[in-house]
């Protein structure tokens, strides 16, 4: 079957399609708050492996939702943004973020920590 021929039974389906996973909706998360280079997503996500991170972001980037910026000098420098399309992800990655941020204190009664959250400066700004 060829896409023009796919069928969703919700639109939930075609989200999850295109960012569902554990670390699609972090990276695109993390763009929300401007251009990233490789060993930055590294910093922001440690537990994320080199193929992992190279393969999602390849992915994002055949769906139209990031950008890859590639500088012609030496030594090589690759940047990734979020396309026009990607930003209308933002209000869905913040309202993730904030829900998560909900939940763990609820489940876990402050006994779980949050270990970067971005959105705490940004959430007057969303």
């Amino acid at each position: 079957m060829n896409e023009t021929e796919k069928n969703y039974n919700t639109g939930v389906e075609a989200t999850l399609e295109v960012i569902g996973g554990k670390w699609k909706p972090v990276i695109l998360f993390h763009l929300t708050f401007g251009k990233k280079r490789n060993n930055e997503f590294k910093s922001l996500i440690p537990a994320i492996t080199q193929k992992m991170l190279t393969q999602h972001l390849r992915e994002l980037e055949e769906e139209g939702v990031i950008l890859r910026i590639s500088y012609n000098q030496v030594p090589p420098r690759v940047e990734y943004e979020l396309t026009d399309y990607g930003w209308s992800l933002k209000e869905i990655l913040h309202l993730m973020c904030r829900w998560g941020d909900s939940h763990i204190e609820r489940k876990y009664e402050g006994k779980a920590t949050v270990l970067a959250n971005p959105i705490l400066t940004d959430v007057n700004n969303s």
